[in-house]
């Protein structure tokens, strides 16, 4: 009877651990956020402090890998942003929160900087001149997601020393950008980001924060 109890023991163990985001990813998401808590950046802005749960669903991937999963027509989460993104770290808490509730288990992370701020994913526009161009090109597997996306993504605008928009005549992944995918197909976006907050580094007021939840209750509903 004792070794029955301590086989079914193992097998339930074993069923949670195949549904929760492997322990070196959470590990490794959480010291990435927080090790920016405190610090200054290069414009002499504080990064927001953030505690993330050392259980968050969060599992690091290439674009590569999270194109690979959209043609195999897997169905899941992704969440596009950046430990440096300031408008990143007001809604990441919340997002983790939520997720927890609603037993999401597991969001892929497509991390859009390298540790200078460097696009490593996305394309860069800007007006140079008074031309608009292009001055960083993405990664290869970066249109090919603008067209799986492309029905939640809004369009890619630049602004001219007036305010004017120019349109570059793409979309564009934004930071942050949480996507759910089923079956291969886009579903839905949130940025998580409400309303009331006007700056990213503003006090999240308990208004702001019901607003976060409200989104990422119906975006992981």
């Amino acid at each position: 009877m004792k070794k029955y109890i301590i086989l079914v023991f193992a097998l339930v163990l074993l069923l949670v651990g195949c549904n929760k985001t492997d322990n070196k990813y959470a590990e490794a998401f959480k010291k990435d956020y927080e090790s920016l808590n405190g610090e200054v950046n290069k414009m002499g802005k504080e990064h927001r402090t953030v505690n993330i749960d050392s259980d968050n669903p969060f599992e690091e991937i290439t674009a590569s890998e999270l194109l690979e999963k959209i043609e195999n027509k897997e169905t899941f989460y992704v969440y596009f942003g950046d430990k440096l993104c300031p408008w990143c770290r007001s809604v990441i808490e919340k997002a983790i929160e939520v997720a927890d509730e609603k037993d999401i288990d597991k969001i892929y992370y497509v991390a859009i900087w390298d540790d200078e701020g460097n696009e490593i994913v996305r394309d860069k526009y800007e007006l140079v001149d008074g031309k608009l161009e292009k001055t960083i090109e993405g990664c290869k597997e970066y249109s090919k997601l603008l067209k799986y996306f492309d029905k939640v993504l809004k369009d890619y605008n630049v602004k001219d020393e007036d305010g004017n928009e120019i349109s570059t005549g793409e979309k564009r992944i934004y930071a942050p950008n949480f996507i759910y995918v089923k079956d291969g197909k886009t579903i839905r976006l949130t940025t998580g980001i409400s309303e009331k907050q006007q700056d990213s580094r503003e006090e999240l007021t308990k208004e702001i924060l019901e607003d976060e939840e409200e989104l990422f209750e119906e975006f992981f509903k």
